[in-house]
């Protein structure tokens, strides 16, 4: 498993491409739901990812709804990963980058 790491912050850990996760978002999306529902219930890539990062996150001033709210604001990369437009490991680093930038001990540092 690979490591994400910014000086000061957080050493968060990227999980290998949940297929099963974006197969349910991507289908889901290709049924008529509003593609942004896919990021906030039970078929979230934000709870799937939290579940990874909560043990960091967390006990770093990051609350899972402030997660949440991040993945969503980070949802066109997501949706072009749906879309097989973008690579796993672009969108994840990404991702982890936006959250570590708005930990709240990260920024005091």
């Amino acid at each position: 498993m690979m490591v994400f790491k910014v000086d000061g912050g957080p050493r968060l850990q990227l999980p290998e491409e949940p297929l099963d996760v974006k197969s349910r978002m991507r289908e889901a999306l290709l049924e008529g739901q509003n593609w942004r529902d896919g990021f906030s219930d039970d078929i979230c890539i934000g709870l799937w990812l939290w579940g990874h990062w909560q043990p960091v996150l967390e006990p770093g001033g990051f609350s899972r709804e402030e997660f949440v709210d991040e993945v969503i604001a980070y949802g066109r990369e997501l949706w072009l990963w749906l879309m097989d437009d973008r690579q796993w490991l672009q969108v994840v680093t990404g991702l982890a980058g936006r959250v570590v930038r708005r930990m709240p001990a990260v920024a005091q540092s």
